[in-house]
């Protein structure tokens, strides 16, 4: 199943009660067309089609009515109810859809081609010419015509017209069993002789019997439309109980007076035949009365009906979007046209037998859906008796092979292949690129505003009524002319015939004329009623002597009464200003609610005390036909008032608490800058501190032991020493070794020991002298066993911190090691901060070594990672002056972007991700540099060309801390 956004307007609930139950019970009517046919057929043995007909429609009805309680919200019925049951079956669910529509589509025009026979029935005798093709189109696109101007009008026409007609044909029925059972000359109720049956021709009878007796569950193609969806579901109830009533007491009226020869398969002729015996001389009329409200109604239930089934089924998402669009009025457009074309291809047909049962064949096969979705769905709640409708199914499928090859294998196979058919056009529909298919045209043409064709529209409508007054009076005047001039007795069923005629065609002139109209008056008027409900101000409506007449629930709120007791009292009562005729009263003014109950309190913390309301009045008038009436607007402005009161002292409070305001703002974010700087540098001092010590405490654990190592390994030299020189002297007064010796100095080959252990012990000398120099340059780093200031070599500060960041600069894998160039001038001793100096250095160079990682990384990442691109960081120093030292930390990184050079310094500023940096760095370096030192610290970069710090500090301390001495500058 295709889901496709439809558009957003949907099926409003406009219809009452009463107007759906009249969709839903004009499906009785259906009996009127294959009843007198099948009985001039079969004779008494219709009545055993009927008999299960009838049981089979009565269970579908309360079936019906249970899937509409599960799915109040669905259009179209009975085929869409089934349509959502077999949604694991759409192919299914769209043929068995499809195939009730077809058997809709088909009603209007085989009820227009009965109606124009009927009228050339009572024409001819008279001589009077009948223009068939003009009357054919004519009663077929009446019911399109009205339908086009919303489901409202034509609910209301239908239902004028369907409580006679159905109840009409129930007197038919029952009367006419009444006048079996008890009247004088009565054949008796029961026949006196079955005929025997014949199953083929019984599936055959049945194949058209279902295309009336399953069709009374209509109302529920109406439940989406229904103000009271669930009312509107009992019309299946109500109906089920009449089924029986109709098709059954019907036919057996049928069966027992129409009898006479010569009836044929004429339905007036049957009807009238059984009618007679108890209804006498007004017999015709009623029959044609019933014949033409019966073709007439079941044509609007069909045009009602099966828009909204194709409506269900595009939303559902089983056909083209464009059938899901509705208008604002609730107008099926795309649905009616599509509808009226294949109603229109049904009437150049012309073979109504040949139609209805090609037709027929998509309804049977719809109704096979339906039961075959109750047995699918067995298990759910809603689906009732799905045993019987395995049964049914049985039965129906039987039939449609049976009774559909009796009535012709050709068309049967038409019948079966039409649904494809309209399947396969749908399709294309999507496809196609024509405007009229895409929802959004239709769409568009409902939003346009309707244009007046004239200038004045109560011209046009006054003028279509004078032409239809004079031009029925010109007809009528004609038509008695020729009847008088023949000698034909004219009787009431022509004027019947055209009075319904007349109807219908007279409403559907309307719904072009004045119903637009009215329907445009109706929905401004509710437009207003609503803004007038739902306005926040007050709305009071005044006569032309300043008395009360409406007022909306905001005014009733203002003036603190009802509005049932306002009506009638005078405005000035509440508003004294507003006195003598409103005719001399301002269009625009401020007055003060008089009432003592209308008081505002004067403040929040005023107590007691309380002041007159104030309120703006807005003054329109306005002039009915007879009267003249006053729009009084009021918006309630206390407030506004006293806040303007409050604001003339607070702009006078507040031009005094300015200069205090902006002084303290100034000292506030003083004070904060300081906090911050202050926080800053009490976490790195901490944090350095925390790292001298430790880097103290393991240079001095270490320190003991190399010590002791370093001090004897003299002493074990000169031991060596001596014991080798013991051994060569043995060697040479002894010069005759033994045996035992000898093998023993071969093993450990003494000449190799003689030279090496010499050469071990000064590798020994030369290691212990390495791990002095390192624990001394640890020491230098910590600084933590000297004074606080003090003159130190800057160029050994440098070198532990490089021997304390040995590890980063390695190579490592997919990462290149890091060249360090050192360029050092001869400086002289710098009097400093030693260990915050080494902070500096330590800080600068980490940054220096995580820019080059991330180029690294990104040039491994790109494959751009070759042997002509070395990661190198230059430290340069030398001496500016004889008063100051220059330090140049330079790498070849990615560089620094030009939009955050300038906050390079700021606390807690960081490019890192989350955990790695905290922005502390670069803003203690700047501390240190600028204000401990009162040096300067310069920052030179480039994007892709690396990046550069320059330090420079005096070599004497004559600097007063609290006063730096220039600002930080960075350069691009």
């Amino acid at each position: 199943m295709e889901t496709k956004r439809l558009p957003s307007l949907q099926l409003k609930r406009s219809l009452s009660s009463l107007e759906t139950w009249g969709f839903g019970l004009s499906g009785l009517l259906l009996w009127l067309g294959p009843a007198p046919a099948m009985h001039a057929a079969l004779g008494d043995r219709a009545i055993f089609v009927w008999l299960p007909g009838a049981i089979v429609g009565f269970l579908l009805n309360l079936q019906v009515k249970g899937l509409g309680t599960h799915w109040p919200e669905m259009s179209g019925g009975t085929p869409n109810y089934a349509a959502r049951l077999l949604a694991n079956y759409p192919l299914i669910a769209r043929y068995g859809a499809i195939g009730y529509w077809l058997g809709w589509v088909s009603v209007p025009p085989m009820n227009a081609i009965i109606l124009t026979d009927l009228v050339k029935a009572n024409l001819d005798p008279v001589g009077i010419y009948t223009p068939e093709t003009v009357l054919r189109i004519g009663f077929t696109a009446i019911a399109y015509i009205v339908a086009f101007s919303g489901i409202r009008t034509l609910a209301i026409l239908h239902l004028c017209f369907v409580i006679p007609a159905i109840g009409l044909l129930l007197a038919f029925s029952v009367q006419g069993i009444g006048w079996l059972s008890f009247g004088p000359l009565t054949p008796g109720l029961m026949p006196h002789d079955w005929s025997g049956f014949d199953p083929v021709e019984w599936c055959k009878w049945f194949f058209l019997a279902v295309y009336a007796v399953y069709g009374c569950e209509t109302a529920s193609s109406f439940v989406a439309d229904s103000r009271r969806p669930q009312s509107t579901l009992k019309a299946l109830s109500f109906a089920a109980i009449l089924l029986p009533v109709v098709y059954i007491g019907g036919s057996w009226v049928l069966m027992r007076l129409a009898t006479a020869p010569g009836l044929g398969e004429n339905t007036f002729l049957h009807l009238v035949a059984a009618g007679k015996p108890f209804w006498g001389s007004a017999t015709s009329t009623l029959v044609t009365f019933l014949l033409s409200a019966g073709c007439l109604l079941s044509s609007a239930t069909a045009v009602s009906n099966s828009p909204r089934v194709l409506y269900q089924l595009a939303r559902d998402g089983y056909l083209s979007p464009v059938f899901g669009v509705v208008s604002p009025r609730g107008v099926l457009g795309p649905g009616l046209l599509f509808t009226f074309l294949l109603s229109l291809i049904c009437l150049v047909w012309g073979d109504v037998s040949h139609v209805v049962m090609v037709t027929g064949t998509g309804y049977l096969s719809s109704m096979m859906a339906v039961h075959l979705s109750l047995w699918l769905n067995r298990d759910r709640p809603e689906a009732k008796w799905p045993r019987l409708s395995l049964m049914f199914l049985i039965v129906e499928t039987t039939v449609m092979v049976v009774g559909g090859l009796a009535w012709g294998w050709n068309y049967w196979v038409m019948g079966l292949l039409l649904a494809p058919t309209i399947l396969v056009v749908d399709r294309w529909m999507r496809r196609s690129r024509l405007r009229i298919f895409q929802p959004q045209w239709w769409m568009e043409r409902y939003r346009q505003r309707h244009r007046e064709l004239v200038l004045d529209f109560a011209v046009l409508q006054v003028g279509v009524v004078l032409l239809l007054v004079c031009g029925a009076l010109t007809v009528g005047w004609l038509v008695r002319m020729e009847i008088d001039n023949s000698s034909f007795q004219v009787g009431s069923d022509l004027y019947v015939l055209l009075l319904l005629s007349g109807a219908f065609v007279g409403v559907a002139i309307a719904c072009w004329t004045s119903l637009p109209q009215v329907s445009s008056i109706v929905e401004a008027r509710e437009a207003a009623e609503h803004l007038f409900v739902v306005a926040l101000d007050a709305i009071v409506i005044l006569d032309e002597n300043g008395a009360i007449v409406r007022v909306n629930p905001a005014g009733s709120d203002l003036l603190g009464l009802s509005s049932e007791r306002l009506e009638g009292m005078a405005i000035a009562q509440f508003l004294p200003g507003l006195s003598g005729s409103p005719e001399e009263w301002p269009t625009r003014c401020e007055q003060m609610l008089a009432d003592e109950n209308l008081l505002a309190p004067s403040h929040p913390d005023g107590g007691d005390r309380r002041v007159p309301r104030t309120v703006e009045v807005s003054i329109s008038a306005r002039s009915n036909w007879d009267t003249r009436e006053y729009i009084v607007i009021l918006r309630e402005v206390t407030e506004r008032k006293q806040a303007e009161v409050e604001l003339q002292l607070a702009f006078k409070r507040q031009e005094e608490l300015a200069a205090t305001a902006t002084q303290q703002a100034r000292e506030l974010e003083r004070a904060l800058a300081e906090l911050k700087q202050t926080q800053a540098q009490l976490i790195q001092t901490e944090k350095m501190s925390s790292l001298g010590q430790l880097v103290a405490g393991v240079a001095h654990e270490i320190n003991n032991p190399v010590n002791f190592i370093y001090g004897n390994l003299t002493h074990t030299n000169d031991y060596a020493n001596d014991l080798l020189t013991l051994i060569r002297l043995y060697q040479q007064r002894y010069s005759r070794g033994d045996r035992e010796i000898d093998e023993f100095t071969e093993q450990i080959d003494l000449e190799f020991l003689v030279e090496d252990l010499p050469k071990t012990l000064a590798s020994m000398k030369l290691g212990a002298e390495r791990i002095r120099q390192i624990v001394l340059t640890l020491r230098n780093f910590s600084r933590l066993d000297e004074a606080e200031m003090k003159a130190v070599k800057i160029h050994e500060g440098i070198d532990s911190t490089l021997l304390i960041l040995q590890n980063r600069l390695k190579a490592k894998l997919q990462r290149p090691g890091i060249q360090v160039v050192e360029r050092y001038a001869n400086l002289p001793p710098v009097e400093c901060f030693a260990s915050q100096l080494n902070q500096v250095f330590m800080n600068i160079l980490g940054n220096a070594i995580d820019a080059l990682h991330d180029r690294s990384r990104a040039l491994a990442v790109t494959g751009d990672l070759d042997e002509q691109w070395t990661p190198t960081i230059w430290i340069s120093t030398e001496a500016i002056s004889s008063q100051w030292i220059r330090i140049s930390i330079e790498d070849n990184g990615p560089g620094i972007p030009e939009k955050i050079q300038n906050r390079l310094f700021e606390p807690f500023f960081t490019t890192k991700g989350i955990g790695e940096g905290t922005g502390l760095g670069l803003s203690i370096c700047y501390q240190i540099v600028v204000e401990k030192h009162g040096g300067r610290l310069q920052c030179y970069s480039q994007p892709g060309q690396g990046c550069q710090f320059v330090i420079e500090i005096p070599v004497e301390q004559h600097y007063n801390p609290r006063t730096p001495q220039r600002l930080t500058e960075v350069r691009s």
